[in-house]
């Protein structure tokens, strides 16, 4: 792994935003999210694993008072856009209109086996997904008759019994997460901004996903799509290990390498490993993902392949390098951390790139 690279200076574009992606685990979510506010950062960003983020993100709007509460993400398919409205809404309602929706598809085998979903042409499906929650949210906002009829969702029945009241901050806004050629063109195309996978490289993001994001948001706001009057938000989502100490240091560079061991294991995202020559590596941790040897899997990750995607050093070497490769390219920044690492030194790390401009 190579040393982190020295940013050449403060940034003269505009402030790179900043994200704080805290764990969901019910006995340490107060904390993180009164610790991310009381350090000035923007957002507080919960991933849906085994807690739901709404649920968590609900009783961190109790304990804060102005920082953004985003899911990232929550699973779109293993709810209704009923379900995932009413969730939304009761965040965006507890918050005072804090809320920001970040979603994503996840894959096949977890969407059919484990939610017991159904699965079809995801980002079809997305965009459908989409609009239709849009729809719901429009008849709760303006009173409406709630008509909806797609190829993969209806929805045509809204009693102002089940309608919750209009929120005056406005609908929460939604931004969708995608690596494929296809979900990150409909990300462009009906969300309110794009959120970067953990295992996409600078390289891959800059020349893959990117210019598809881009086109597809130009051709909505040619078109006058009605949500293309708010701004478009990139969010960068950088995988990091650091410590202040080697031992902390070590410890959580076993966590990240074991991550990236999971994510270049799944078939869905070889592309972004094909894309620096590294498909074979693919097929060799999928064969032991397939026989649960997990350990092993991250021993596979050789510093190469781990400077690609993820940073490590000291805080405030991580935060220069994460500044140097994303300022400019991204509009807002979440850093996320080795499982289980000590909170603070994800805080530690948004103070210094906050400092680099």
């Amino acid at each position: 792994m190579t040393e982190a690279v020295d940013s050449t200076g403060p940034s003269t574009g505009p402030r790179l935003r900043l994200d704080a992606s805290v764990s969901a685990d019910p006995g340490t979510i107060l904390a993180s999210a009164r610790a991310a506010e009381s350090r000035g950062v923007e957002r507080l960003v919960v991933a849906e694993t085994a807690h739901n983020p709404f649920v968590q993100l609900a009783r961190a709007a109790d304990a804060t008072r102005s920082i953004e509460l985003a899911t990232g993400v929550a699973i779109a398919f293993a709810r209704t856009p009923m379900t995932l409205a009413y969730e939304a809404w009761g965040l965006h309602e507890a918050s005072g209109g804090r809320a920001v929706v970040g979603l994503g598809s996840q894959v096949k085998p977890h969407i059919v086996r484990r939610f017991g979903m159904p699965w079809d042409r995801p980002a079809a499906r997305m965009r459908e997904y989409v609009h239709a929650v849009r729809a719901i949210w429009n008849s709760w906002q303006t009173g409406d008759r709630l008509v909806f009829r797609g190829d993969f969702y209806t929805h045509t029945l809204m009693t102002p019994t089940f309608a919750p009241p209009r929120i005056e901050a406005g609908v929460p806004r939604i931004l969708l997460a995608g690596v494929g050629p296809l979900m990150t063109a409909a990300a462009g195309a009906v969300a309110d901004g794009f959120i970067s996978h953990p295992f996409t490289s600078l390289d891959y993001l800059t020349t893959q996903v990117l210019p598809r994001v881009r086109e597809a948001r130009a051709k909505a706001e040619a078109e006058g799509a009605e949500w293309t009057a708010r701004p478009f938000e990139v969010v960068g989502n950088v995988l990091t290990a650091t410590g202040r100490t080697e031992e902390e240091l070590r410890a959580n560079l076993v966590d990240v390498r074991e991550r990236l061991a999971f994510y270049a294991s799944t078939p869905a995202y070889r592309p972004v490993l094909e894309q620096h020559g590294w498909g074979a590596l693919h097929e060799e941790l999928h064969t032991l993902s397939v026989r649960g040897r997990w350990r092993e899997m991250g021993e596979l990750i050789d510093d190469q392949v781990y400077d690609a995607f993820a940073v490590a050093g000291s805080p405030d070497e991580v935060a220069r390098e994460i500044h140097r490769r994303y300022a400019g390219v991204v509009t807002r920044l979440a850093v996320s951390p080795a499982t289980g690492a000590d909170p603070e030194l994800t805080a530690d790390v948004l103070t210094a790139i906050r400092a680099l401009g």
